[in-house]
């Protein structure tokens, strides 16, 4: 049996004993590094998957797999039950999808789906990751925060647009009543990103020599553990229905090249391409891809993205939840050891 861990809650001063956490998304990055913490942490962690798939980050033999998709309402309620925790993590993170549909179906309703399980099984509380996907952007190009407005219409693509649309129904949630707090990760990165994600992706793709010119956008860097401990970090402070960016520096794409150049010793491009001709040629990859059915070489919604530096400010989830700010040169040296280490790189 884990240890029994006690956690208050801040705004209801309740105290509540959480021994059994249930996680979606543990085969993937983000939410490896939630599970592998919470048994760091003494937790007992139930978690699904919807094969045999298996995360090489993760210890074997110490989570309670059980078989289920979040998209099977029903199966949710059974595999859930006697979880006072629930961390939902899994999300469909993909720029192209021949079927735009099963993005929607898994970060929308799959949200949905396991928000009224943690209701039915009475979750004494509930940690749903976001994305700053779904926050607004200033158009000055200063940091956003949780506060900057948004809509819909400002959403690029279907990922972004479910990640909203899934915030929303989040937030709806919490006004019912369900203990729920919400995390947006900016862009984590660290070890264990085995798929890889598409900035994963590029860290490989850089190592490898596949990445001779750049375009002209930024991101929030942070390490991958320092939101695995945001998340645990949210269950016992975070406020309920409140979202909190957890990011930690603002980089261009040539500083981040520059950092991964000291690191590997692989020169960084020099090349910055403009911006309109390579989304001409992301049109033409997008229409080549619908009549392949095969993933574009230059993904259009990433390109789209690219055209405004996605730049946050973490201060809130530094200050209420106590954030850790690992540095972000340090998160990309463990990236870029893993990846050597597990073959990713020639």
């Amino acid at each position: 049996m884990a240890e029994t861990m006690i956690v208050a809650d801040n705004r209801f001063g309740q105290v509540l004993s959480m021994p059994t956490a249930f996680v979606t998304g543990a085969t993937g990055f983000v939410g490896s590094h939630v599970a592998w913490h919470l048994l760091h942490q003494g937790w007992k962690v139930v978690a699904i998957r919807r094969g045999n798939s298996v995360n090489p980050y993760l210890p074997p033999g110490e989570i309670d797999w059980r078989r289920c998709d979040v998209r099977d309402a029903d199966r949710l309620v059974q595999v859930m039950e006697g979880c006072e925790a629930v961390f939902h993590v899994a999300a469909d993170y993909r720029l192209w999808a021949r079927d735009p549909q099963e993005i929607y179906q898994s970060n929308v309703a799959g949200t949905d789906n396991v928000l009224r399980a943690a209701r039915l099984c009475r979750a004494e509380r509930v940690v749903y990751t976001s994305s700053v996907g779904a926050l607004g952007l200033n158009p000055n190009g200063t940091p956003a925060n949780e506060k900057t407005p948004v809509q819909l219409a400002d959403m690029i693509g279907h990922y972004k647009r479910s990640k909203y649309l899934a915030e929303r129904r989040a937030e709806d949630h919490a006004r019912q009543g369900l203990p729920v707090v919400i995390v947006n990760p900016s862009t984590p990165v660290g070890p264990g990103d085995h798929k890889p994600t598409p900035t994963g992706k590029i860290i490989v793709d850089y190592l490898n020599g596949k990445m001779p010119a750049y375009l002209n956008t930024g991101l929030n860097l942070v390490d991958v553990e320092d939101v695995a401990r945001g998340h645990l970090l949210a269950l016992e402070y975070g406020r309920v229905g409140e979202k909190y960016i957890l990011g930690n520096q603002n980089l261009t794409l040539a500083e981040i090249f520059q950092m991964l150049e000291n690191i590997s010793g692989k020169p960084a491009p020099r090349l910055r391409l403009p911006y309109y001709p390579v989304l001409c040629l992301a049109y033409v990859t997008e229409a080549i891809s619908r009549w392949t059915h095969t993933e574009p070489v230059i993904p259009l919604e990433g390109v789209k993205m690219a055209h405004r530096h996605m730049f946050f400010d973490a201060g809130k989830a530094v200050t209420e939840l106590g954030l850790p700010q690992t540095p972000v040169y340090a998160a990309l040296q463990k990236a870029v050891k893993w990846y050597v280490d597990n073959g990713y790189c020639k």
